[in-house]
């Protein structure tokens, strides 16, 4: 019986330029983790303009990804990014 994936949550809004350049870091990470064999995560985007608390909570610290009961506001480190899912990926495993 295989596990689900975790599920990562990418907070964004149209037109931010940040959080494409997240978009794209995330997913080239998980990427890189699936062909090195290592956990990874299911990646999922929510507008912040859909819902007026998260745009109350997240307006000026998109993009932000949460995983496994973590965040990471700001998401712009390539290197931040990858410390995240490594930590919220391996410390996830039961």
């Amino acid at each position: 019986m295989s596990v689900p994936l975790p599920q990562l949550v990418l907070y964004t809004r149209e037109g931010c330029h940040l959080c494409d350049e997240a978009r794209a870091l995330v997913q080239g990470l998980l990427e890189d983790r699936a062909a090195r064999g290592q956990r990874t995560a299911a990646m999922c985007e929510r507008d912040i303009t859909t819902d007026p608390e998260w745009e109350r909570q997240f307006f000026d610290r998109i993009p932000v990804i949460e995983l496994g009961g973590r965040r990471l506001e700001l998401v712009t480190s390539a290197a931040r990014l990858r410390r995240f899912l490594d930590e919220a990926l391996e410390g996830s495993l039961a």
